[in-house]
């Protein structure tokens, strides 16, 4: 399948690591005047991006505060293709959970996702352009993960904000989906799951009996960013090796 961004301006959070690094990587790679916009918090993981692809723009803001971020998405603009990937991690038992973990999670789970949203969204509908948003959602936002109230939480709250996402801008040709993947084989995920005590419960509940690689959210996101995905608008693509079907 051919699928080309030519002449797309794409903005990806969360860019300094893991699954949002590798995208950008991969979408700067993808058509010749693509333009490939990454933002992270931390300036070191975004010089180290621009040295290993230097055709990508980067820009530093703190996606916990909504006018810093605000100001460096705007700056930014114009955002063809948006990509929500920043999230953090505050595992914690129930009755351990800490108000300090809900806001934090909260605020760059669900909230920036919002902020980022809403400047991009005015400014595709004041372009009168077709857009595509992918926000990176999880399994944990449909199954009950033991020490995960918080972040399966935020999950569950992004999912159903990226259906009304999709509800409200359809109309302007901008369509909202999420993948939600299982454990991701990051350079992060495979120190955490390294653990075979750790790492068996889970993957015995995957019937394809491995954990996700960085290339099989790659694909999924990529499609959906593209025009071949262009009725496809308000869903959320598991990428779990079946463990939500079980």
């Amino acid at each position: 399948m051919d699928i080309n961004f030519e002449g797309k301006r794409i903005l990806v959070t969360g860019a300094g690591r893991g699954i949002g690094r590798q995208l950008c990587i991969v979408l700067a790679k993808s058509s010749p005047n693509v333009k490939v916009v990454a933002l992270s918090q931390t300036q070191a993981n975004l010089d180290s991006l621009k040295a290993e692809s230097p055709n990508i723009e980067t820009v530093c803001a703190d996606l916990g505060n909504w006018d810093e971020t605000r100001k460096a998405v705007q700056s930014v603009l114009p955002i063809d293709l948006l990509v929500n990937n920043a999230a953090v991690a505050s595992l914690q038992p129930v009755l351990e959970t800490t108000p300090e973990a809900i806001d934090s999670s909260f605020n760059v789970n669900v909230k920036s996702v919002v902020n980022v949203t809403q400047v991009v969204a005015q400014n595709m509908k004041d372009r009168k352009v077709a857009g595509s948003i992918v926000n990176i959602s999880s399994q944990a936002s449909q199954a009950a993960l033991k020490d995960h109230l918080v972040y399966c939480g935020t999950k569950g709250a992004l999912d159903i904000m990226s259906k009304v996402m999709a509800l409200e801008l359809g109309p302007f040709n901008i369509r909202c989906n999420t993948v939600n993947p299982t454990v991701v084989l990051t350079d992060m995920g495979r120190l955490g799951w390294s653990d075979p005590e750790k790492a068996g419960p889970m993957l015995s509940k995957i019937p394809l009996g491995r954990f996700a690689e960085v290339d099989d959210v790659l694909g999924a996101i990529i499609f959906l960013l593209s025009d071949k995905s262009a009725m496809i608008n308000g869903v959320t693509i598991p990428i779990d090796g079946g463990f939500l079907a079980c």
